[in-house]
């Protein structure tokens, strides 16, 4: 958590139903013990639970779509170098991304019609 502030980023991670925040009393007025990244987040999943969820959504759907590679393609890159790696991801990507759009043309019954009315001499120049 303070690995992904320390970056920038905002770490929208679910809390369990049984989670409480650590509550102390100052002057008569209960607030909370710390100012930990948890607690924060805490706060603003307690607070703001429709903005949180709407980014935790978004952070599952990518989870989804990296199981999902995973799965069809193999997790293991067998690329030494690191361009390679980054080739390798980047073609299993694209490789399921084609194979997300070939199944949306069947399952919807969708016509793929771009550049349809294009000759192939001019589809070539």
């Amino acid at each position: 958590m303070h690995f992904a502030e320390s970056l920038g980023a905002t770490p929208y991670i679910p809390f369990k139903a049984n989670t409480a925040p650590a509550l102390g009393a100052v002057n008569g007025e209960i607030v909370p013990i710390d100012n930990s990244a948890w607690a924060r987040m805490y706060h603003f999943f307690a607070f703001n639970q429709r903005e949180f969820l709407d980014h935790y959504h978004k952070r599952s759907n990518v989870e989804t779509v990296f199981s999902m590679i995973k799965g069809k393609f193999g997790d293991a890159v067998r690329s030494k170098s690191d361009g390679g790696m980054v080739n390798e991801v980047l073609a299993k990507v694209l490789c399921h991304n084609i194979c997300v759009l070939i199944q949306s043309i069947h399952e919807l019954g969708i016509a793929p019609t771009i550049c349809a009315g294009m000759s192939v001499a001019q589809e070539v120049a």
